[in-house]
């Protein structure tokens, strides 16, 4: 089963093609990076444009990549929620116009449900956590703890299967990427914060200043508006640390929470599989601390290539073969949707 999978959720456009929902056969990502960083975070206007631009070459180029045609797809899975209305709009009425024209199957696909199912690709390009390449077997077990963490959704989920999620906690205000975002603008450093802090980060000490922790021990809820707050308010200060020091205090706080929060999700659920997700998995820091986490607990830890962290359309494949295997097909009246949980 060949599924050209296609993700317009945000500010990256991307088209891939995965067979048998785990291995890649092509991954092409458009980023709008240099589009948004004079404003210093995504203007929903120009990323729907910038989509509308770009979503026909990304697609050519991903079936080029593959050595397929149209005509050898078995499906078409496109993310229809949640995300930025306009750039939804994009991908699900580009999908739905293909699917239409050449008879294909349709695939409506949750962004996070996305998110979940990448830990179950083969074959990451910088080498990291897959399965068995000659298998169509998924690299991970049900069930399992998925932490997704992004700019725009930090939550945990219990995974008992496809279709089969329980949110166990999520952010009552920012979401962790929203918050390295908010951060970065304060000190100066521009759109996108997470790479940036990430890098300064290494140069800093992460006791220098002592962030608030929000661990919220009633339940598995995150915040971290007090967090950003604690920072400005640091900033504002007659004699503040370094910018070194600074981006390494509130990497440290953020990264200390997530690992407690997942630490209790694990205990409180009693499943010793992990997967984690969203752009802010693509944090070197992050995963030093995981890995570090899950050997010492003996949790079976996957966290997929950096490159499949961010926003990606393999994922949304992934996630689209297993609709196909269980006939969710989607009609072609569906429409994106904005605000979408997972449940």
């Amino acid at each position: 089963m060949v599924i050209l999978g296609i993700d317009t959720s945000c500010d990256d456009t991307s088209a891939s093609v995965v067979e048998e929902g785990v291995k890649i056969r092509s991954n092409v990502v458009s980023s709008q990076e240099i589009v948004h960083h004079r404003f210093g975070g995504i203007v929903p206007e120009l990323a729907s444009r910038r989509h509308v631009e770009m979503i026909w070459p990304v697609v050519d180029e991903a079936l080029r990549s593959a050595h397929i045609t149209l005509e050898d797809l078995s499906a078409i899975a496109v993310c229809h929620g949640p995300g930025l209305i306009g750039s939804l709009l994009v991908g699900c009425s580009f999908a739905k116009a293909l699917c239409f024209s050449k008879g294909i199957p349709l695939v409506a696909v949750n962004h996070l449900e996305g998110h979940v199912f990448s830990s179950f690709l083969d074959k990451f390009p910088d080498g990291a956590y897959g399965g068995n390449e000659d298998s169509a077997a998924p690299a991970f077990e049900f069930p399992f703890i998925s932490l997704i963490v992004s700019g725009g959704h930090t939550s945990l989920y219990r995974v008992d299967g496809f279709g089969k999620y329980r949110e166990l906690g999520r952010t009552r205000d920012d979401a962790a990427g929203e918050a390295y975002d908010k951060v970065s603008k304060l000190l100066g450093l521009g759109y996108p914060g997470g790479p940036v802090i990430d890098r300064l980060a290494c140069e800093g000490d992460p006791e220098a200043v002592v962030f608030p922790r929000a661990y919220l021990p009633e339940g598995l809820d995150f915040s971290f508006s007090g967090l950003k707050t604690a920072v400005m308010n640091h900033l504002k200060e007659s004699h503040p640390r370094g910018i070194n020091d600074i981006a390494a205090s509130f990497q440290q706080a953020v990264i200390d929470v997530l690992l407690r929060k997942t630490e209790w999700a694990v205990t409180r659920e009693g499943i010793f599989r992990v997967t984690v997700s969203g752009g802010v998995g693509a944090n070197s820091a992050l995963r030093r601390e995981l890995t570090l986490f899950a050997k010492e607990r003996e949790i079976q830890l996957s966290i997929p290539a950096a490159s499949l962290c961010t926003d990606n359309a393999a994922m949304i494949a992934a996630a689209g073969y297993h609709h196909v295997r269980a006939h969710k097909l989607a009609r072609m009246d569906m429409n994106p949707v904005a605000y979408l949980p997972l449940s």
